[in-house]
């Protein structure tokens, strides 16, 4: 007797049900790297130092990664749906909270809310595409999702740019509530967690991996540091992703515009390229890895070329600005070897653990921006000349150079770290 037929979703609804997902995630990565262009505009508003800066823009961070370890459990109990559209929801309030806000202490506090809430939707994206999609476009899911989040990283550029000198950041900021508010009411009206509540067959039985996110993080703990690979894989990105959003995703626009003569759109459209470049790199590198069945060489050479790039960009001032700009892009490239640490770290641990470590590795990640951000903001302070200009305070070369040296000397422990890590020739620990 032959099987019976099993009518799966069709691609376009499948997709369409992971796409509302990711324009979450576009959401959240817009909202991390917009501070970069509203840095003077929030300094001048709140009357903020470079310390108070920092410390406000990474008010983000603090939350997206103290939300890493509950994510997971709440997608199980709560579903890929309501945890979306909750997370929309909250994080329009944050949205809100932020425009409205009389101080920088509330302006925080809106921060908090959003990093919180836009936590939850890369785990909920997988969910929904280890249930709505075949099992050999899993892997495509979870790429196109860096690609929707560099979106964000774009929309928060130029356009961020041009918006807040037409309307001003707070209705800027308004109208981004309203709308991640509608994305949570479409995700809620539209989404289901199965393809069975839509009447079709589910491929969860051929995604085990859409769960491991939030399998046994608490009691998989303690069991994946007993493996070395395990801190050390979760130190060195924080090197790399610390180095690259301290700088897109803050520092580097006023960087641009006082020091190498960048107008503010053009400084922001560069900043852009940097992130693109990252999310170009980001796939390239996981294909050559695969491709030589190499983690830790290609690692290795992606993170010792950024740091060249970064002393070039931060130690030679006299860099023409078409070669600073072509050295960024590469930085961008090469800082996509990151990527691999994911895969490396999932190989290095029994598979039972490979979600536990995953959460791991992507606390490790967004440590280094949460760190970095206000810290280089306190150097910056520190170094302060007293030049200010229209109420916001201007920063000197060897105050960037001192501010920017944290971050490097982060990267350059990553690049020192990654050799002592065992290599697992792509296959995976059993």
């Amino acid at each position: 007797m032959s099987a019976p037929v099993r009518h799966y979703p069709p691609l376009a609804l499948a997709w369409t049900m992971w796409g509302l997902g990711a324009v979450l995630y576009l959401y959240g990565f817009f909202q991390r790297v917009a501070p970069g262009v509203m840095g003077e505009e929030l300094a001048r508003t709140f009357d903020l130092n470079a310390a108070a800066l920092g410390n406000l823009s990474a008010f983000y961070f603090y939350s997206y990664v103290a939300m890493q370890i509950p994510t997971g459990l709440l997608a199980d109990t709560l579903g890929p749906r309501r945890l979306l559209a909750a997370g929309a929801v909250v994080s329009a309030a944050g949205t809100v909270v932020f425009a409205l806000a009389p101080d920088g202490v509330v302006a925080s506090i809106g921060r908090l809310l959003v990093g919180g809430s836009v936590a939850v939707a890369f785990v909920g994206m997988l969910k929904l595409a280890g249930h709505w999609l075949p099992h050999n476009l899993y892997a495509l899911a979870s790429g196109i999702a860096l690609l929707a989040g560099i979106g964000g990283a774009v929309f928060a550029g130029v356009p961020l740019q041009a918006a807040m000198a037409a309307f001003g950041w707070r209705d800027v900021m308004l109208a981004g509530g309203v709308f991640v508010a509608v994305v949570g009411v479409v995700i809620f009206m539209v989404v289901r967690d199965d393809p069975t509540a839509r009447g079709y067959a589910s491929h969860a039985a051929e995604n085990p991996q859409a769960d491991a996110r939030s399998i046994g993080f608490l009691s998989g703990l303690g069991q994946v540091f007993r493996y070395r690979n395990t801190i050390l894989l979760a130190l060195v990105p924080g090197g790399i992703v610390g180095c690259l959003l301290t700088f897109s995703g803050l520092w580097g626009q006023p960087f641009l515009t006082t020091h190498h003569g960048f107008t503010a759109t053009g400084a922001a459209a560069v900043n852009t390229a940097l992130l693109v470049a990252w999310a170009v790199g980001g796939p390239l590198f996981g294909w050559f890895s695969d491709r030589v069945r190499q983690r830790r060489l290609p690692y290795v050479v992606g993170v010792w070329v950024a740091l060249a790039g970064w002393l070039l960009v931060v130690y030679v001032p006299s860099l023409p600005a078409w070669l600073l700009v072509a050295v960024l892009v590469v930085i961008g490239f090469f800082c996509g070897s990151m990527v691999l640490g994911f895969a490396f770290a999932k190989e290095s641990v029994p598979l039972q653990y490979a979600g536990t470590v995953s959460g791991i590795v992507n606390m490790g990640v967004m440590s280094g921006p949460m760190i970095m951000q206000p810290a280089v903001g306190a150097m910056l302070d520190r170094h302060f000349t007293g030049a200010t200009e229209m109420g916001v305070r201007i920063y000197d070369l060897p105050a960037y150079q001192a501010g920017f040296g944290l971050m490097i000397a982060w990267l350059a422990l990553s690049a020192l770290m990654i050799p002592f890590t065992r290599e697992t020739g792509c296959r995976q620990l059993r």
